[in-house]
C-alpha cells in the first residue's frame, strides 16, 4: 500500500466512504425510515409514529429505477404498504392492501365487499382531532368570522422520509364524495395492480377516489415502529418532543 493509500484509510476518510456506502446500500436494499403525518391508518399507525420499511420484501430493483431484478413474493391482502401516489409520484402513501389483481370489489350501501365477503371496517372509536378542515377551506382572510366553503373539505396527506424535506400534497375535495363511499357497483381488479383504503376509512384519501396501485409505485412494507411520540419539535419539526414519547410502542409491529 503506497503512503496516499495508508493516509487516505488511518485518516478516516475511506471508513467514512465505506459506512456511506453501507447506508445507502441498506436504504435502498432493505430498510427506510418514515414518519405517519396523519390518521387515515388509526387505529393500526398513529400520527407521529416512526416506522422502518422493508424493501426488500417483495423483491429486489435496479438502482434508481421501477425494474425489479429479481422478486421474491406479491403484495398479499392486508398488507400495510409504502407506494408513490399515483397522482403525483413525488409524494408517498401508506395504506393497506385490500384487494389484488384478479379479486372482486363490490360496494353495496356503503359496505365493502371482496370476493363476495364482507370486509370489517376498521375505525377508531372517536373522530374528534380528525383535520378535517384547515384555514385555506375558509372564505375569510382579513381576520373577521369566517364561512365555510360548505361544497368541499381539505384533505391533507403526507409521507415524510427521516432524512429528506417533507414531502406534503394537499386537495380539496368534494364533500359528496368524502363523507361516503363511491356508488354501489362491482369491479375486478386489473393485472399487477391493487386496491388499497386506509384502516381509518372515513378519514382516509385512498383508491376510493384516485383508483388502483400500480405495484411498481410499491416503495415496501410497513414493518415495525421504532420511535412514536405526541408531537415534534415545533423549532424542528423532523424531531419527536421526548417529552411525549409513547413509550409503549417502541418496537410495535404493524403487519401481522
Amino acid at each position: 500500500m503506497n503512503v496516499t493509500n495508508r493516509l487516505f484509510w488511518t485518516e478516516g476518510w475511506g471508513s467514512m466512504g465505506l459506512a456511506i456506502l453501507a447506508a445507502l446500500t441498506i436504504r435502498w436494499l432493505f430498510l427506510e425510515a418514515y414518519v405517519i403525518p396523519s390518521g387515515s391508518m388509526l387505529p393500526t399507525l398513529l400520527i407521529n409514529d416512526h416506522i422502518f420499511v422493508n424493501k426488500i420484501v417483495y423483491g429486489i430493483r435496479a438502482p434508481f429505477s421501477e425494474q425489479w431484478m429479481v422478486k421474491f413474493s406479491e403484495p398479499q391482502r392486508g398488507d400495510i404498504i409504502v407506494f408513490k401516489y399515483p397522482v403525483d409520484m413525488s409524494t408517498f402513501f401508506i395504506k393497506r392492501v385490500v384487494a389484488i389483481p384478479g379479486d372482486k370489489i363490490k360496494f353495496d350501501n356503503g359496505s365493502l365487499y371482496v370476493n363476495d365477503q364482507l370486509q370489517e371496517k376498521i375505525v377508531p372509536s372517536s373522530s374528534a382531532n380528525f383535520d378535517w378542515l384547515r384555514d385555506e377551506d375558509f372564505n375569510s382572510h382579513d381576520g373577521g368570522l369566517a364561512d365555510s366553503k360548505s361544497n368541499y373539505v381539505h384533505f391533507f396527506e403526507k409521507l415524510k422520509r427521516n432524512d429528506t424535506t417533507t414531502i406534503e400534497h394537499s386537495i380539496l375535495m368534494p364533500k359528496a364524495a368524502v363523507m361516503g363511499f363511491p356508488g354501489d357497483g362491482e369491479w375486478t381488479i386489473p393485472e399487477d395492480s391493487l386496491f388499497v383504503m386506509g384502516d381509518n376509512r372515513y378519514n382516509s384519501h385512498d383508491s376510493r377516489f384516485w383508483g388502483y396501485v400500480p405495484q411498481k409505485n410499491i416503495l415496501g412494507r410497513a414493518s415495525f415502529v421504532w420511535l412514536s411520540c405526541e408531537s415534534m419539535l415545533p423549532f424542528l419539526p423532523i424531531l419527536c418532543n421526548p417529552l411525549t414519547v409513547r413509550l409503549t410502542r417502541f418496537g410495535h409491529t404493524v403487519n401481522q
